[in-house]
């Protein structure tokens, strides 16, 4: 019997491959999903962030949340000037600085990015996922930050101004033709407006069909527990957490501060 070696693959990857043809062209159903795919991307990169949603569902975990918006006013300036979705916006920047939250160990940013498709499906269980091992390393967690047209260095932006030791910014990767809904996740040691992007460790494609929540938080805390022991983040913080004889271990920190 002969068998199609292609479609044993196939089974193993969302990639387009093998994907026939009708003539010198593809099959239709093929023109017509990719055609699919491509919408779905694009909705995604324009679809609207209800912050109030997310703040909602972060308030049933007990966990109360601050919205700001970056300097970018618009979707289409967000888009065109990627330089001020990295600074907060003058309003945003006047009410973070009176709002007497305090120093916190660790700040989340939830920012939408360029798919907030991505963070209203994957940032919450996230968290949820995550907060046990805040809880076992001890940090104190400073109020959800809900980011508008935001960029990751943001993040820095928004933890330089409340003054925490380390910011791990939630936001949404730009879509690919077959991840719409993929969450990344920037660690930053230190957080200032100076901070380089090789300064940052970053978890990518979190969603169900690629890294899970459950392992992106355990990934996440493993790097916030050497963060806090290395007192650094980016290219000197190799990410081991997949080295089988530390998994699931994060053990408290002693003298964090």
């Amino acid at each position: 019997m002969n068998t199609d070696a292609w479609t044993l693959l196939r089974e193993f990857t969302d990639a387009r491959i093998a994907l026939g043809r009708s003539g010198a062209s593809l099959p239709t159903r093929e023109v017509l999903n990719f055609g699919l795919a491509h919408a779905q991307a694009r909705d995604a990169v324009h679809q609207p962030f209800h912050s109030e949603e997310i703040s909602q569902a972060l308030a049933e975990l007990g966990l109360p949340t601050f919205t700001v918006r970056s300097a970018a006013q618009d979707r289409h300036i967000y888009l065109n000037r990627p330089d001020l979705g990295r600074m907060l916006d003058d309003d945003s920047r006047s009410s973070l600085q009176t709002s007497n939250i305090g120093s916190y160990d660790l700040l989340l940013v939830i920012g939408d990015g360029l798919s907030s498709h991505a963070v209203h499906r994957q940032a919450v269980a996230l968290i949820r996922e995550l907060l046990p091992y805040i809880k076992t390393l001890g940090l104190t967690l400073a109020p959800v930050v809900l980011a508008h047209q935001s960029r990751v260095a943001l993040g820095d932006d928004i933890g330089e101004i409340l003054n925490c030791k380390a910011v791990a910014m939630l936001i949404g990767e730009r879509p690919g033709l077959s991840s719409p809904d993929s969450l990344g996740v920037y660690l930053t040691w230190k957080p200032e407006r100076k901070r380089l992007e090789s300064e940052r460790n970053c978890i990518s494609n979190i969603r169900p069909e690629g890294l899970s929540h459950t392992a992106a938080a355990f990934k996440l805390a493993w790097l916030l527990e050497q963060a806090f022991i290395r007192r650094l983040t980016g290219v000197k913080l190799k990410d081991e957490s997949d080295n089988p004889a530390l998994h699931n271990k994060v053990s408290p920190l002693i003298g964090k501060n």
